[in-house]
């Protein structure tokens, strides 16, 4: 959701990250040229490759909740997106993928004050975040439709707080951290023949 502080949880985790390592995708609304194609295409073609760490800003998720609560498309589109998801999700972590997907759960309505009250925050209000605010109940329970329907063995969900920003960033990188140790990366093999070679 809006003013829920994704920008800032990128930013505090991921800051002493090398960034050669990593890639941020932001999605907005789809462009003419993604909107010819399956929703899930755009998102497919940024997913970070192997030894990569992607961190989405939003995602495939706004094409599910998003679609539902704006009208963009009927409930029969919508609805079977969550399946797709999750098979899309499945095949993703049989190819070698860890995926930690997280939710911040928040009270959006002080964020949002606080955009107007403070001139260096005022650039990221816009009067039209009033109208997703007016639905927030609606958008909450449409998250927690998809987030039921998504969490997974192979891709759960987790929930954090996000009232506070230093809890909040502190459980994503405890997510993955746990999620890095699980795959516990190695360096690469180095080539063979290097034992005793002196450069001259």
């Amino acid at each position: 959701l809006d003013a829920s502080g994704k920008d800032g949880v990128i930013r505090t985790v991921f800051e002493g990250v090398n960034p050669q390592s990593c890639r941020v995708a932001s999605f907005k609304a789809p462009t003419s040229t993604e909107l010819l194609h399956d929703y899930l295409w755009r998102v497919h073609a940024v997913l970070p490759a192997r030894g990569e760490i992607g961190i989405f800003n939003r995602s495939h998720y706004e094409d599910v909740v998003a679609v539902r609560m704006l009208e963009l498309a009927p409930e029969k589109v919508w609805r079977r997106r969550p399946g797709h998801i999750v098979d899309w999700e499945r095949m993703l972590v049989d190819e070698g993928t860890t995926i930690v997907k997280v939710f911040p759960k928040d009270e959006q309505r002080a964020r949002l004050q606080e955009r107007i009250d403070d001139p260096e925050k005022r650039w990221k209000f816009r009067k039209r975040d009033l109208d997703v605010r007016a639905r927030f109940d609606d958008y909450v329970a449409a998250y927690e439709d998809v987030i039921g329907q998504t969490s997974s063995d192979h891709a759960p969900w987790y929930v954090v707080p996000a009232d506070r920003n230093w809890v909040k960033a502190l459980a994503v990188a405890e997510l993955l951290v746990a999620a890095l140790e699980r795959i516990d990366p190695q360096l690469p093999e180095p080539e063979e023949g290097l034992d005793g070679l002196v450069i001259e």
